[in-house]
């Protein structure tokens, strides 16, 4: 028994005099920031903190500090920051102690965030985004997009610089990378990033496989537009022959004048003898 209470002792002691574990799955959705805790015991209680783009300090979020539920509404911070663009953070703490600060991604595009759609191709990943966004047309090229890249389940360190739509090549076919896009301001970040979104690159000859569910319902749809003409042209076929079968009357013009005369029991024919017909002869004029 003596044992026992030892080792608790000895655990308790080792759990305070250690940090917890930053909080995960944190996403905001319309000013409503939620997360998930960690995968370890004990007493933890959470807090939210918030900067503007043209800061370098961490304010506390007031309502939610040292809280032990896992959400918060943010949006009383929007007024804290110019086009209220804010970047926001949470820590878990314990006993005095705080875990690393865990970034907030947006799951939906805004004036603060990028709105993004991936499609990837053998060998490269192109990350649609619009160029025409909030911030740029308030500070033209000097409000672009970083895209971070890299292979799901690693970290996100590689980056492209960009204004517009961008694609990464030289993937690797059969591997699924992930990407988040964040605004930035003279190199600065602007804003809540994207939540990752990964795709698998396609390997080289297997075409995706949406494409070919479309080709097969073409061919599909085909054959029996095919198959339906088929049948009509066979239950109608008498009649189609009816209609281009042509009349039987001989036009008038395609007989011959000759034949005409030559059948013509009325006008006689130029082949027979021509004779004088006598009027009258008396039995007297014979004597």
């Amino acid at each position: 028994m003596l044992f026992f209470v030892l080792c608790v002792q000895v655990a308790v002691k080792v759990l305070s005099e250690a940090p917890p574990a930053p909080p995960q799955n944190i996403h905001v959705d319309k000013w409503n920031l939620t997360w998930t805790p960690a995968t370890e015991e004990g007493p933890v209680n959470y807090t939210v903190q918030y900067r503007s783009f043209d800061s370098t300090v961490w304010r506390n979020v007031e309502a939610c500090v040292q809280i032990n539920w896992m959400y918060c509404h943010v949006e009383s911070t929007k007024a804290e920051a110019e086009h209220g663009c804010v970047m926001l953070r949470v820590q878990a703490g314990r006993w005095g102690l705080t875990s690393d600060p865990a970034q907030v991604c947006n799951r939906h595009g805004d004036s603060c965030t990028p709105e993004i759609s991936l499609t990837a191709q053998p060998g490269s990943l192109t990350v649609h985004l619009n160029r025409s966004h909030g911030l740029a047309l308030e500070y033209g090229d000097h409000a672009i997009h970083r895209v971070y890249y890299g292979k799901e389940g690693e970290p996100l360190k590689e980056f492209k610089d960009t204004a517009s739509s961008v694609s990464i090549d030289k993937l690797q076919e059969g591997q699924r990378y992930c990407t988040k896009v964040q605004y930035i301001y003279y190199n600065t970040l602007v804003g809540l990033a994207s939540c990752t979104q990964c795709e698998l690159i396609p390997e080289s000859g297997n075409p995706p496989k949406q494409t070919g569910v479309i080709v097969a319902v073409v061919v599909v749809i085909v054959m029996v537009i095919l198959s339906l003409m088929v049948v009509l042209l066979i239950s109608l076929r008498g009649r189609i022959k009816r209609c281009l079968r042509p009349p039987y009357q001989i036009p008038q013009n395609l007989i011959s004048k000759p034949f005409l005369e030559h059948h013509n029991p009325i006008c006689p024919s130029p082949s027979e003898e021509r004779c004088d017909v006598i009027s009258c002869i008396s039995p007297d004029d014979l004597f």
